[in-house]
């Protein structure tokens, strides 16, 4: 996989843990919106914690990613859905774990109505290996 971050003063800075933008080659792997469903149980967890569910959440991640030959550091692109944006902060605490500033993905990161079986975050990415 090739890969380079992309950074201009002439857009916005980032105000999280992810880049303007990511040019990459190779095999694409697009990676399905993950909950925090553990999959030992099949259950949601931690319904009430939006730190616990992020972290269950990029235990998926990580797994589909090992599958599939990846790796976090093989993410080009993440999509990160908030049932509250007021978690925004909390989710990028753990977020900022996986993908350090400067090599982060690109990302989007939005508040929606309601996310499957009412967990508080999904998020799903694309990763290039």
């Amino acid at each position: 996989m090739t890969r380079k971050v992309i950074n201009t003063n002439q857009a916005p800075a980032p105000v999280g843990p992810y880049n303007q933008a990511i040019a990459a080659s190779g095999l694409m792997v697009f990676v399905a919106g993950q909950i925090a469903i553990d999959p030992h149980i099949g259950n949601v967890v931690y319904t009430d914690d939006v730190t616990k569910q992020t972290e269950q959440v990029m235990a998926n991640l990580e797994a589909i990613l090992t599958e599939a030959g990846a790796s976090f550091e093989n993410v080009v692109k993440t999509t990160v859905f908030l049932a509250n944006m007021n978690d925004f902060a909390a989710v990028n605490a753990v977020y900022a774990k996986y993908f350090s500033e400067d090599t982060a993905p690109a990302r989007a990161c939005v508040q929606v109505s309601r996310l499957p079986k009412d967990v508080l975050v999904e998020i799903d990415c694309i990763a290039v290996v």
